[in-house]
């Protein structure tokens, strides 16, 4: 494959990847990140197609402008990677990156710098731009996928043959005997090639990566309160559940139900009943220790598991709950909505399964709403329940 085919190809593949991009996700809003991605490809295409154009087109076109172009849609590419991983400082530093490497390319065209030199400039700026969005994966190389750390060390392998390339062609542009210059070439353009494919699967299979991640999150995770759901919440007791059998400090397990709480939906409607428990679970959140977990079990119904604890201390800790919560008005739809919640406790037993412990919690929680509400009561203790 000569150089211009290449420079087609290249062409063409960010022209498809155009167009596979206005049609994903069509009907519903596009992220920034993809948004961004899409106009790098887009300028990425311009500016290979004006490049494959030399000799038909004005060279001012086909030099300047068509490399300004492919700088361009080189920052965007990274600009995508780094706004998919959350770091929103690279719009800041765009313009002035994107500024200084036009000014450089520019000034070695007008200043008639050797041909080889200025394409050195060319290389150094594409794997620089590319580089940066290489590092912009790495930062979760820690936690990160093998999909990952593979196109982590793919892409900066390219860059740095990229970035070679252009440095031969400063210091030697005629090339070597056992390799001459349209070798060269043709590796610059091939690596350019590979960037292309390499970044477009790979963006795409992340973006797919994190979907899937998303979607198994939200299998687990209540998505208003941002606690676990019933489900994530028997997969993290069940470990806890084992270790009951083995002498120990027990863990205990607390029952949470607001009082009354459907009278908030039918006085303010759903939507404020969905800030009503958000708040509520918030507040919740600041009266656990980092090795407690809360779930949601359902409707305004919560459990919260405390490892290491006695039912003594868990007790404790439910009626600390039970007080914030009751000295905690929530302001919603502009009206301070006061809430109490019931609590029952108790503590994992070495002969208990999930219905048994959750049954036994959920009777002291019925027992202390059927005497009065806004209170805490505890499950009879093994060594009475055996007296």
């Amino acid at each position: 494959m000569d150089i211009k085919t290449l420079v087609l190809a290249l062409a063409l593949g960010n022209l498809s990847l155009c167009a596979a991009l206005f049609f994903f996700q069509y009907e519903s809003k596009k992220s920034l990140s993809l948004s961004t991605w899409a106009v790098a490809k887009q300028l990425q295409a311009a500016a290979w197609f004006l490049l494959y154009l030399r000799g038909v087109l004005p060279d001012m076109l086909t030099g300047p402008l068509a490399n300004v172009l492919l700088f361009a849609g080189m920052a965007l590419d990274a600009g995508a990677l780094w706004e998919a991983a959350g770091r929103t400082g690279w719009r800041r530093l765009l313009l002035p990156a994107l500024a200084g490497a036009a000014f450089v390319y520019l000034a070695c065209h007008f200043l008639e710098v050797e041909p080889g030199a200025r394409a050195a400039a060319g290389f150094l700026i594409v794997s620089g731009f590319f580089l940066s969005g290489v590092a912009a994966l790495a930062l979760a190389w820690r936690g990160g996928s093998m999909l990952r750390r593979y196109l982590v060390v793919t892409m900066a392998a390219l860059s740095v043959l990229v970035a070679g390339r252009g440095l031969l062609a400063a210091v030697h542009p005629e090339g070597w005997s056992w390799i001459g210059p349209g070798v060269l070439q043709g590796v610059g353009f091939g690596a350019l090639y590979l960037m292309m494919l390499t970044n477009a699967f790979g963006y795409l299979l992340l973006s797919r990566e994190k979907l899937q991640s998303e979607l198994a999150r939200l299998e687990v995770m209540d998505a208003l309160t941002d606690v676990p759901n019933r489900r994530g919440f028997y997969q993290a007791l069940a470990p806890w559940m084992a270790l009951a059998r083995r002498p120990g400090m027990p863990t205990a397990l607390i029952i949470l139900n607001m009082d009354q709480f459907k009278r908030v939906n039918d006085s303010y409607g759903h939507t404020v009943g969905d800030v009503v428990l958000k708040a509520m679970a918030d507040i919740c959140k600041k009266q656990l220790r980092d090795s407690d977990l809360m779930g949601r079990l359902g409707g305004a119904e919560f459990a919260i598991q405390l490892p290491r604890t006695t039912q003594q201390d868990a007790a404790m800790v439910a009626e600390r709950i039970r007080a914030a919560i009751a000295e905690q008005p929530v302001r919603a739809d502009k009206a301070m909505i006061s809430v109490t919640a019931s609590m029952g406790v108790t503590t994992i037993r070495a002969d208990d399964s999930t219905v048994t412990l959750f049954k036994r919690a959920d009777g002291a929680l019925q027992q202390a709403m059927l005497a009065g509400a806004n209170r805490v009561m505890e499950a009879p203790d093994v060594t009475m329940a055996e007296v």
